[in-house]
C-alpha cells in the first residue's frame, strides 16, 4: 500500500536532475504540484516534462528557474510564454509517439505525480479523464505520487492502475477545471455546416475541442449511427449521445464504444463519463495510432489550423516562429482516416485572422512557421466559404480550390501571387466570386431518390471536371454551347463565369475526394436588353428522371427573380420533348420557332408552379 505523502519528506522522492512528469489536461494534480513547489529547495536540476495542462502552471515562474526547466510537449498559455523568453523547451511530437519516448528511455521518467479516483473495493484507481500519455508514464516511471481527487470521475477501458503501483498519495478533494463551451458566431457555424456536409450517416468521428468542432456537431441532429473513436472530446458530444444520434452501432473497431483517450469540458461531462460503461478510456499510443485509427470504416478526422498555404501545408503549432501549442494528435489521426476505408481527413479554419485583417490563406507560409501536416495528407480544407477539395489535385488545382474558399478581399491578391510564379495559368484574370444568392451558404445538399447530391455554382478549379462531364456526356450538347469539342480554354469560359451578373451551377456527386458533374445549369445575360437572359441545361443521361434539371431551374428562376431580371428564355430543339416539358412545367411559353428550335420565355412576375 503506498504511504501517505508527508510533505517535509519530498526529499525522498524527487532527487537531483530528475525528470518529473506531470499529469495532462484536466487531471493535472494541482494540489500535489504546489505543494511540491513549496518545498522548491528539492527541487535541484529537474526536468518537468508534461502536455497540455489546465490551470494554472505556477511551474513556468521566474521563481523556479533556478530549481526546474520544463519541457512541454504541447503549450498552453503560460507554457507558450515561457518558451517565447527561453525560459522553457519546447519538444514537438506525435501523440501517438510520447509514450515510447518514456517507455524506451528516450525521455526516462524517475517521478510521475497524477490525479486518480479513489481506489475501489479490488484496489484499482481510476485515471478519470486523462489516460493518454499518464498511463505509460506511469508504467516506465521508477515512482509514482498520487492526488487521490473524490471528485475525479471513474472511467472505464484502460484507465486503472493498481493502488500498490503507487508509492505515496496525498487526498484533496478539488473540483476539476472546467472549460466552457464557447459562443458560436456566424463564421463558426458556416464552417460547421460546410464540414456536416462531408459527415455521412455511419462514420466514427475524431474531433477536439472549440468552436469548430461545437458548430459541426451542432449540424449532426439529422444524422445516423455516428461514433466516436477521437483523441479527446467536450459537452458538444453529450447532446448527441443522449439523443441517439452518436451511438458507435456502425463503428468497425470496439462497436458500441465511444473510444477517447481524454476529455475537457463542464461539469456536465465530468458527470456523464463518471461510470460511463458506453465510453471507454485509452492510452494515447492506441487511440492515435495511425493504423487503428484506420481500421474504422468511414473515419472523419476534423482538426484545425493557424495557416494554409496555396499547395495545402498546413501550420498548425507555430505563428511565424513563435510556437503557439504542438502536433499532438493532428497528424495521427489525418493519416489513420486517409487510410481508413472511405475516410476523410478535414482541415478547417476561418478564412482570416484579426478583423479579417491578415488571411490564413496564403501564397507562402509566413517565414519561421513550420509544416505540421503536408501537402500530400491533406485531402480537404473547409473554411465559411466552402470546401476545397485537395487529394488528387495538381498544384493548379489545389491553388484554385484554395483560392475560391479564401475571404474575398484577398482573392485577387493571391490570384496575382499564383500567376506570377506560373501556378496558375495566366489566362486566369478573375478570382472566383460568392454566389449570396443561395442562401446561408453557396452549398445546398440533396437527396434525390436516395442519393445524396450537392447544388453548387461553378468553380473556376472545375475546369477538368466540366471536360469530363463533356466527354461523357451521350447526347448532342448543343443546348450547353453548340461544341464538339471541350478543349481547356473552352472549359475555362464556360467555368470563368462573371457570378455577379451571370449565374451557373452545378449539381455533383461526391465519391470521397472526387466530384463528379452530373448536371449543369446556366443563364446569361442577354447582351441587348440587359434585363433577361438565355438559359441553359444538360444532365447526364443517367441521371435524368430524378430531378436535377427540375432542381437547377427553381434555382435558376429564383435568383434570376432575386437579382430583378424580368425574363427568362430557353431554346430547344423540337425533338427534345424531355426539355420542352420541363420549360412548359415551370410556365415557360412557346415563342418563336426557327430552324427546328423553339423559343420558350418566362416572365419573371409569373408564378412559379410547386
Amino acid at each position: 500500500m503506498p504511504e501517505a505523502l508527508n510533505s517535509t519528506q519530498w526529499s525522498r522522492w524527487v532527487k537531483p536532475g530528475d525528470r518529473i512528469f506531470i499529469g495532462s489536461n484536466a487531471a493535472s494534480p494541482q494540489a500535489l504540484v504546489r505543494d511540491l513547489l513549496d518545498h522548491k529547495e528539492v527541487l535541484k536540476d529537474v526536468e518537468m516534462v508534461h502536455i497540455l495542462t489546465l490551470g494554472d502552471t505556477p511551474w513556468t515562474r521566474l521563481e523556479y528557474s533556478g530549481h526546474l526547466r520544463v519541457n512541454a510537449l504541447f503549450l498552453g498559455t503560460h507554457t507558450r510564454e515561457a518558451v517565447r523568453q527561453g525560459m522553457a523547451d519546447y519538444t514537438p511530437c506525435f501523440l501517438s509517439e510520447i509514450p515510447s519516448l518514456f517507455l524506451d528511455g528516450i525521455l526516462p521518467i524517475d517521478v510521475a505525480l497524477i490525479m486518480v479516483s479513489p481506489p475501489d473495493q479490488h484496489g484499482y484507481c481510476s485515471f478519470g479523464v486523462s489516460v493518454d500519455i499518464v498511463s505509460a508514464a506511469c508504467r516506465s516511471a521508477r515512482r509514482i505520487i498520487a492526488q487521490v481527487n473524490p471528485s475525479m470521475p471513474r472511467t472505464f477501458g484502460q484507465s486503472f492502475i493498481p493502488v500498490d503501483r503507487i508509492d505515496a498519495w496525498m487526498e484533496a478533494d478539488a473540483p476539476l477545471p472546467e472549460l466552457k463551451p464557447p459562443p458560436l458566431d456566424d463564421v463558426t457555424l458556416r464552417i460547421g455546416q460546410y464540414v456536416a456536409m462531408l459527415i455521412p450517416d455511419g462514420a466514427t468521428l475524431q474531433m477536439g475541442i472549440g468552436r469548430i468542432p461545437d458548430a459541426v456537431l451542432s449540424y449532426l441532429g439529422q444524422h445516423r449511427d455516428l461514433g466516436i473513436h477521437t483523441e479527446m472530446f467536450s459537452d458538444g458530444v453529450v447532446d448527441l449521445m443522449q439523443r441517439g444520434v452518436i451511438n458507435n452501432r456502425r463503428k468497425s473497431t470496439r462497436p458500441g464504444k465511444s473510444v477517447v483517450t481524454f476529455c475537457m469540458g463542464t461539469r456536465k461531462l465530468y458527470d456523464f463519463v463518471h461510470q460511463n460503461p458506453h465510453i471507454e478510456f485509452h492510452p494515447s499510443e492506441y487511440v492515435n495510432n495511425p493504423s487503428v485509427i484506420a481500421s474504422n470504416d468511414r473515419m472523419v478526422a476534423i482538426n484545425s489550423a493557424m495557416e494554409v498555404d496555396l499547395t495545402g501545408q498546413v501550420v498548425a503549432d507555430s505563428l511565424g516562429d513563435r510556437f503557439y501549442s504542438g502536433i499532438g494528435g493532428q497528424v495521427d489521426f489525418i493519416r489513420g482516416a486517409a487510410m481508413s476505408r472511405q475516410g476523410k481527413p478535414i482541415i478547417a479554419l476561418p478564412s482570416t485572422a484579426h478583423h479579417d485583417t491578415v488571411s490564413r490563406i496564403v501564397p507562402f507560409l509566413t517565414e519561421g512557421s513550420g509544416v505540421v501536416t503536408s501537402r500530400g495528407d491533406v485531402h480537404y480544407i473547409v473554411t465559411e466559404y466552402g470546401i476545397a477539395t485537395l487529394r488528387g489535385r495538381s498544384i493548379r488545382e489545389r491553388a484554385m480550390e484554395l483560392i475560391q474558399v479564401a475571404h474575398p478581399a484577398f482573392r485577387d491578391q493571391l490570384l496575382d501571387e499564383m500567376r506570377d510564379h506560373f501556378r496558375v495559368p495566366q489566362r486566369q484574370k478573375d478570382h472566383p466570386v460568392p454566389v449570396e444568392d443561395l442562401g446561408h451558404i453557396e452549398m445546398l445538399k440533396l437527396q434525390l431518390q436516395g442519393t445524396d447530391y450537392f447544388l453548387r455554382p461553378l468553380h473556376p478549379s472545375d475546369e477538368r471536371r466540366v471536360q469530363e462531364f463533356f466527354y461523357t456526356y451521350e447526347e448532342d450538347y448543343a443546348h450547353i454551347d453548340g461544341a464538339e469539342r471541350m478543349p481547356v480554354e473552352r472549359a475555362y469560359a464556360l467555368v470563368n463565369v462573371d457570378q455577379k451578373q451571370d449565374l451557373a451551377l452545378c449539381i455533383v456527386e461526391r465519391q470521397g475526394p472526387h466530384e463528379k458533374i452530373h448536371a449543369l445549369g446556366r443563364y446569361a445575360l442577354d447582351d441587348d436588353c440587359g434585363d433577361g437572359a438565355a438559359i441553359h441545361l444538360a444532365v447526364r443521361a443517367s441521371k435524368r428522371g430524378i430531378g436535377m434539371a427540375a432542381t437547377l431551374m427553381e434555382h435558376l428562376i429564383r435568383v434570376a427573380r432575386k437579382r430583378g431580371l424580368k425574363f427568362l428564355t430557353g431554346y430547344v430543339t423540337a425533338q427534345n420533348g424531355a426539355m420542352l416539358g420541363l420549360l412548359e412545367r415551370f410556365a415557360f411559353v412557346r415563342q418563336v420557332n426557327e430552324h427546328r428550335t423553339i423559343q420558350m420565355t418566362l416572365g419573371l412576375q409569373s408564378a412559379v408552379p410547386e
